[in-house]
């Protein structure tokens, strides 16, 4: 995951098969001054690409800070639609 001017740029797949390699990245981005994702990169998401946005948010808040995310895929809105969680999206 590249990071450039404080924004995050994860790509390719959010999926149960690389959340936990990108979880890690985007903890590496936030302890580098990271205050955005941008999603526009992602290719396919399924469900662990909400459990990931939600632990880079928690990430974030436990430093006492806020993120937020560009680029939402629809799918992944849909997905979060789904669950009931979309408000938790950039809220």
């Amino acid at each position: 995951m590249r990071v450039e001017a404080q924004i995050a740029y994860p790509e390719g797949q959010l999926t149960l098969a690389t959340a936990s390699a990108l979880l890690a990245e985007g903890e590496q981005a936030l302890a580098q001054g990271c205050n955005s994702f941008d999603l526009s990169g992602v290719e396919h998401v399924d469900s662990a690409a909400l459990s990931l946005i939600m632990s880079w948010k928690r990430a974030a808040a436990a430093q006492g800070r806020t993120i937020t995310f560009r680029n939402i895929p629809a799918t992944l809105v849909s997905l979060a639609t789904l669950y009931g969680v979309a408000e938790f999206l950039n809220a």
